[in-house]
């Protein structure tokens, strides 16, 4: 059973099928160029299947945050495991940027954190950041994570700045 939480102004809960065409935009768009993206349309529902597949066999994956208040899908944020990654990533997407700003991306990432540490084995995950994405070094930083050289990431010879996150917010 996959779970839905909720935080003062959202409401995170598995993908739906509806979410798809607000995703597709994003990570078609170059905003999405510092997460891995731009992807076709056939890429981003690949992804969104994926992230079904992970919930069936971890038990865990990305949520799809929505606005309390509108009921408006508005990004994908929580902890995922692709067969690509050596341990689980916390990870957000806001896909739209007029989100930005506003602390949802951190009400969201902190709750489905919380949830991960508290449901899983786990003590530990990570965030794999582009060096130039700012923006999430300060949200991994606002959540108490710290810079973790020697974490294995699979990305290969790609520049890659990861982020440690602990179960209870600090190492």
């Amino acid at each position: 059973m996959t779970p839905t939480l909720h935080t003062a102004r959202l409401t995170l809960r598995k993908p739906l099928p509806s979410d798809l065409p607000a995703a597709a935009v994003f990570w078609a768009s170059e905003r999405s160029h510092l997460m891995g993206g731009p992807w076709t349309p056939e890429e981003t529902a690949k992804e969104t299947a994926d992230l079904h597949a992970q919930w069936a066999n971890h038990g865990f994956s990305l949520f799809t945050a929505v606005l309390k208040s509108t009921g408006q899908p508005i990004g994908g944020i929580g902890p995922f495991f692709p067969d690509t990654h050596p341990e689980p990533e916390l990870g957000w997407s806001l896909w739209s940027a007029d989100f930005e700003g506003k602390g949802l991306a951190l009400e969201a990432a902190l709750a489905a954190r919380d949830w991960f540490f508290a449901t899983t084995r786990y003590k530990t995950a990570v965030s794999y950041t582009d060096p130039d994405n700012h923006r999430s070094h300060r949200l991994c930083e606002r959540m108490g994570a710290v810079v973790d050289p020697a974490a294995l990431h699979p990305y290969g010879d790609q520049p890659t700045l990861t982020y440690r996150h602990f179960a209870g917010g600090r190492p």
